[in-house]
C-alpha cells in the first residue's frame, strides 16, 4: 500500500510532467519585455503566495536586474489600507500610489486567481483591472482553473490539479518552481548565483 508521502511525491511528479512549457516560455518573454522597456515589476499574492512574492522580489531584483516590489512586504501600509479603505482595494490603491503605467507589469501568485462573484481575492482582481486600464502587462502563476488572472493575463501558467485535496500546497509550491525557473532562464538571468559560482 502506498504511503501518503509516496502519493504526495507522485503527485508532484504528475504536476511537473503536465506543466505547460509554452506558457512558461510566454511568461519569460513577457517579463523580458517589461524589463527591456524599463518597466517595474509588482509581485502580488495573499497568504502563502504573499510569502512567495517577497522571496521572488529578491530573486527578480538580484538575479535578473528588475526594479521589483511586493506590496505585502510593507506591513504598515498594507494594514493601514486594509483598515481605512478595505481589503478589496489594497493592491490597486498601492499601485496607484506607485503610479503604475503601461511600462510596468504585475506578477500574480494565487491558488484561485481571483473571483469577484465568489469574493475570492478581490484585491487581485481589482489590481489586474487597474493594470489592464493603464496598459500594463499581467503575468500569472496560479492554480485550479486560474480564475480572473488566467482570463486577463498577458501570460499565465496554471499549475495542474492532479488531486483536488492538494490544490493549495501544489499551487504554492509550484509558484516557487516556476519563478525559480524564470529567474534562471537565459532570457532573464543576468547575475550568477553564489553557490553555483563558488568552487
Amino acid at each position: 500500500m502506498s504511503t501518503f508521502t509516496q502519493q504526495f511525491l507522485a503527485e508532484v511528479q504528475q504536476v511537473t510532467a503536465q506543466l505547460d512549457v509554452a506558457a512558461i516560455e510566454c511568461c519569460a518573454d513577457t517579463l523580458a519585455a517589461i524589463r527591456a522597456r524599463g518597466g517595474r515589476l509588482f509581485i502580488l499574492g495573499v497568504g502563502g503566495s504573499a510569502g512567495n512574492a517577497g522571496h521572488a522580489v529578491n530573486d527578480f531584483r538580484k538575479i535578473c536586474g528588475f526594479e521589483a516590489y511586493a506590496p505585502t512586504d510593507n506591513v504598515s501600509e498594507l494594514t493601514a489600507r486594509t483598515n481605512d479603505e478595505g481589503w478589496p482595494s489594497i493592491f490597486a490603491e498601492w499601485l496607484k500610489g506607485s503610479r503604475l503605467s503601461a511600462k510596468d507589469g504585475l506578477l500574480i501568485f494565487s491558488v484561485g486567481g481571483g473571483n469577484l462573484e465568489k469574493n475570492v481575492s478581490p484585491n487581485l482582481v481589482n489590481a489586474i483591472q487597474l493594470a489592464r486600464s493603464v496598459g500594463a502587462d499581467v503575468v500569472g502563476i496560479v492554480g485550479r482553473d486560474g480564475g480572473y488572472t488566467a482570463q486577463q493575463a498577458t501570460a499565465c501558467v496554471i499549475v495542474p490539479t492532479v488531486n483536488p485535496v492538494h490544490v493549495t500546497p501544489h499551487s504554492e509550491a509550484f509558484q516557487g518552481i516556476v519563478w525559480h525557473l524564470l529567474v534562471s532562464h537565459p532570457k532573464l538571468k543576468l547575475t550568477q548565483t553564489k553557490w553555483e559560482s563558488t568552487k
